[in-house]
């Protein structure tokens, strides 16, 4: 019997990540270390400047398809300022949060049956977009044994004919890793070599922490026709909710991505432009210490797993506000049911490592982008729940 919906998005999995917070719904008093977003809530600077749009009667009408100027100007100066990417404002195109940049650039760039690389764990949504444009992840492990690094030479060896992408995001979701410069311009190079193209998420650049920094490929000049660059300011301004972002790529893919920009979203919420504009431009003391919180919760998060070192296994995230530690007791060889269980019987939210692929089995994602307390409280439920046996 034919069915109603489509095979391609009928054989993708519900997300891990959404089912566990319609569980958590149902308990009382749940300690969430399962949500990759902000808790400190919108600087009140951009929060004024949305309000002054709709005062002011801005916020009524669509705004060109590649967003408003003022606010593309304004992201070109950021790009060429933090990223050291040489861009142009025609090279520019604001998006529904990085999400829907992605989207549209994995639409742009693939045809059915196309493979796309990605380092694994990765963000579970990426792979979902290549499903969904009916290409085929393929999915090549980190090297965990080295803080999830790159395996260059698994790459190399898994490029084939059918292989048009590159797509990862760094610093990593789930894994907190940020690749280095050297192992990226060694991406770079088989991209050059090989004709791909390589989507970067660069979601969570600014939150890097130690002697760890953020390198964006784009800002390698050979590699202008070969690269499209997400970002958000979700993470860097805690605006979750106001869905907005950019993409940056060459004059030759802004028209073929913007193709499928138009349909998926006509232009980016226009009060949220606004906001944007607030932000980039206003006072930015907001993200040092944004920055200066998630490195204090990252310190007591791996404190606290420390003294859970008999159950659970990680390695110290360089950057994000997530970490992926492995889980070392028997039944989290099925990291859902796990998962499942401690929020049961311990009242703590977290994420199934098979989420972020095969080899994110074993595993559990943890974020830490919350209150101190908040952390506190789930690792004193942890280790009653693990030692309870």
């Amino acid at each position: 019997m034919r069915t109603l919906f489509s095979d391609r998005v009928g054989r993708i999995k519900k997300s891990a990540i959404h089912e566990m917070t319609e569980l958590s719904k149902e308990i009382e008093d749940v300690a969430f270390l399962s949500w990759a977003k902000p808790t400190s809530g919108t600087p009140a600077h951009i929060n004024n400047a949305a309000m002054e749009a709709i005062e002011n009667g801005l916020t009524g009408g669509y705004s060109p398809s590649e967003g408003l100027d003022a606010l593309r100007k304004e992201i070109v100066v950021k790009l060429q300022r933090d990223n050291h990417i040489g861009a142009e404002l025609f090279q520019v195109l604001v998006t529904v949060g990085a999400i829907e940049g992605l989207a549209s650039a994995v639409m742009a760039v693939i045809d059915p049956g196309d493979e796309v690389i990605m380092p694994q764990p990765t963000y579970s949504t990426h792979i979902r977009q290549v499903q969904i444009a009916s290409g085929t992840p393929v999915l090549v492990p980190l090297v965990e044994s080295e803080g999830f690094a790159l395996d260059i030479d698994a790459i190399k060896h898994a490029v084939n004919k059918r292989t048009k992408a590159i797509m990862l995001c760094s610093p990593s979701n789930p894994t907190g890793t940020v690749f280095s410069e050297s192992e990226l311009r060694q991406l770079a190079g088989i991209a050059l070599e090989r004709g791909l193209t390589i989507i970067t998420d660069e979601a969570y650049e600014y939150f890097v922490f130690d002697e760890h920094t953020h390198f964006s490929i784009a800002s390698m000049p050979e590699m202008k026709r070969n690269v499209i660059s997400c970002f958000t300011f979700t993470k860097t301004y805690a605006m979750t909710g106001w869905r907005i972002g950019y993409l940056h790529a060459c004059d030759e893919w802004i028209p073929h991505i913007k193709k499928a920009h138009i349909p998926f979203a006509i232009c980016a919420p226009v009060v949220s432009q606004y906001a944007a504009l607030a932000a980039l431009k206003g006072p930015q003391e907001c993200v040092d210490d944004f920055r200066k919180h998630y490195n204090t919760t990252r310190d007591l998060m791996c404190e606290r797993l420390d003294g859970l070192e008999e159950f659970l296994d990680y390695k110290k995230p360089g950057g994000s506000y997530l970490m992926f530690p492995r889980i070392l007791v028997e039944e989290g060889r099925d990291s859902t049911a796990f998962c499942k269980r401690l929020l049961r019987e311990a009242k703590v939210s977290t994420t199934p490592g098979v989420a972020f692929g095969p080899t994110g089995e074993s595993h559990m994602r943890l974020s830490f982008c919350v209150p101190e307390a908040t952390i506190d409280k789930a690792f004193d439920r942890m280790e009653r729940f693990f030692k309870k046996g």
